[in-house]
């Protein structure tokens, strides 16, 4: 599908409407803000990382369903995991969403597949994974 249609898979939607992570976290150990000033979102992800595990993460965003879906979907994905795991996933969704990848490991974020289609959609998939690599980088 080469249509918009292909852009909001239900799951998409979802976390857009009904974020699990969109909240404050002030117990942060990370925290950085991306932004696409071309479209005009914003992303914030806020991690807590203790003993080299993330145990806490959450964000703030203001955009496009795509930006923020992808960051609540980021944020689940991120608890439990090392900092060296979430790099690794943020080259992996990078490499899959300009069509380079597979969705393995991915698990849903590959539902983001249809962004593949929409080079212009495809920064507001990767902002959030952008202010997480930034995050980690403190």
């Amino acid at each position: 599908m080469s249509d918009a249609r292909a852009l909001y898979h239900a799951t998409i939607v979802d976390r857009d409407r009904n974020p699990r992570h969109e909240h404050a976290l002030p117990t942060a150990t990370h925290r950085a803000t991306a932004d696409n000033p071309l479209c005009g979102d914003v992303v914030t992800m806020q991690f807590v990382i203790a003993d080299g595990v993330i145990t806490e993460a959450a964000f703030a965003a203001r955009g496009c369903a795509l930006s923020r879906a992808a960051a609540d979907l980021l944020a689940t994905r991120a608890i439990g995991s090392t900092p060296v795991q979430l790099r690794s996933l943020a080259e992996t969704f990078d490499r899959f969403v300009r069509a380079d990848g597979t969705q393995e490991d991915l698990g849903e974020l590959a539902v983001f597949e249809g962004v593949r289609a929409f080079k212009s959609r495809r920064a507001c998939a990767c902002l959030p994974f952008a202010a997480a690599l930034s995050a980690l980088d403190q």
